[in-house]
């Protein structure tokens, strides 16, 4: 138990609307901000401060804390997967902009409010502000693991409402679907056969599938690289997929590089890029542009219209669990009408 406990204090500074606390341990007093406004919820973080005091549970924050700019690199770091820092690199870039020059201990709820707003104002979209958030959240809770802050302000963050503002995915026709195999150029055709038949993520799981995970004898395809750790996972390889991947392999085969759907250009290196190709595919066919990542979509509908479990379908696309399937399996327009 914590001696010479004396009873903490609420303050403001001057020309500040937060509210600072302050507890006097053993004849030393330590200050901290609230991170809030209101005087209520101050009072209900500096009850709780005084407990872990009183419990020995208080540890004082390291000195000298890091700039938030030289904290965000060595976050940077910690991320192991590539694609997840390279997403992440993004969002920090935005952040850095926002509290250039700041400690950590200063960022605060209203400056996080103040970046919700500016993200907001200059179009941006709430998903994509969330996005942001998220890394700024996980930033700060490793901030106040490691005892550069005495505790994160995302307590009383609240994230943007982005489900009213999404876009609803395009679900492929069986009728679009031919119109686009019939003008898209070979690599498109096997991509697009690929996805709809196995559900794959296209540039983190189709665009660098290897040849050597490609059993056409067993008829299964192993996802070696994911997004996540679900999505390493084993999938069977449909008739029609095994004969399009087979065509496919006639023209660019493993004698020529070791990914499927490698750059021509550079063999060794997988195809990166297919927005232009899958653009003019989709205008050549007459048929209004959208992602190819709705293709992944219009396989999760699919799936689900036959009677599959939720659990199944999201085993199949690699998710950990089921509940993302309300984003992605919406009913197709042909089982509405057979139903």
């Amino acid at each position: 138990m914590e001696r010479g406990l004396e009873m903490g204090t609420l303050y403001r500074r001057p020309g500040s609307k937060q509210w600072m606390m302050g507890v006097v341990v053993a004849g030393r007093q330590h200050c901290k901000s609230a991170h809030t406004s209101n005087k209520r919820l101050a009072r209900k973080m500096l009850s709780r401060w005084e407990t872990e005091v009183f419990e020995g549970r208080f540890q004082l924050p390291k000195s000298n804390p890091p700039r938030f700019e030289s904290w965000a690199d060595d976050f940077l770091k910690t991320v192991s997967h590539p694609n997840t820092r390279r997403r992440y690199t993004s969002s920090v870039g935005k952040l850095k902009s926002q509290f250039k020059g700041l400690r950590l201990a200063d960022i605060s709820l209203d400056r996080i409010e103040e970046y919700k707003d500016a993200r907001l104002a200059s179009g941006t979209g709430p998903a994509t502000v969330n996005r942001d958030l998220a890394v700024l959240r996980r930033m700060l809770r490793l901030a106040e693991r490691k005892r550069f802050i005495t505790r994160s302000p995302f307590v009383e963050v609240e994230l943007l409402e982005e489900r009213k503002h999404r876009h609803l995915p395009h679900i492929v026709t069986f009728e679009e679907e031919e119109k686009i195999l019939a003008v898209a150029p070979p690599h498109i055709r096997a991509l697009m056969v690929l996805i709809l038949e196995i559900g794959m993520r296209s540039n983190r799981e189709a665009l660098v599938l290897k040849w050597e995970n490609v059993d056409f004898v067993t008829t299964t395809i192993m996802v070696r690289e994911s997004k996540t750790r679900a999505g390493v996972r084993n999938v069977p390889l449909s008739a029609r997929c095994r004969a399009a991947l087979l065509q496919w392999r006639g023209v660019v085969g493993p004698e020529f590089s070791a990914y499927v759907f490698p750059n021509v250009r550079h063999p060794d290196k997988p195809l990166k890029d297919i927005r232009r190709s899958w653009a003019k595919s989709l205008k050549d066919a007459g048929i209004g542009y959208f992602w190819v990542y709705n293709l992944r979509h219009t396989f999760a509908s699919r799936l689900s219209s036959t009677g599959m479990s939720d659990l199944f379908v999201a085993q199949m696309m690699g998710h950990s669990t089921p509940s993302i399937l309300q984003t992605y399996a919406k009913v197709i327009d042909e089982y509405r009408r057979d139903a």
